[in-house]
């Protein structure tokens, strides 16, 4: 095998334990609710979707709050570090995102949607 190759396998390895090391420390600090537990705590908590804001236009969960993952960073300080914060985007890739930088932050009471906003069955407010 040429070196190229060796370098396109290493490269390949070191993304995959990447991945693999990310899902699981997201797994560690972000627990995923089915709908029904999602419904029976959002309203004691911080309900933050962090889809962009042209997406949260189209529809959102009743009480949601719109700190896209885009925007997270800057406005940190919009979440309180002392209550449990729910979040959700569309299909659940981008909470995860979210869960680890409010982590750092101090926000250790996270939970997110399961199946994210796509799944969603309650009650929602609609731009349209």
């Amino acid at each position: 095998m040429s070196q190229s190759w060796y370098t396109v396998i290493i490269v390949i390895v070191a993304v995959a334990a990447y991945t693999l090391a990310r899902y699981y420390r997201q797994k560690k600090i972000l627990k995923s609710l089915t709908e029904e537990e999602f419904k029976a705590g959002y309203r004691k908590a911080q309900l933050i979707d962090v889809r962009e804001p042209n997406e949260f236009a189209n529809g959102h969960i009743l009480g949601a709050r719109n700190i896209p993952l885009s925007q997270l960073k800057m406005r940190l300080k919009e979440i309180r570090t002392d209550k449990p914060v729910y979040l959700y985007c569309q299909n659940g890739t981008r909470t995860g995102r979210a869960a680890e930088m409010l982590y750092k932050n101090g926000c250790l009471d996270l939970y997110q949607l399961k199946g994210g906003f796509k799944n969603w069955t309650g009650k929602i407010k609609s731009g349209k």
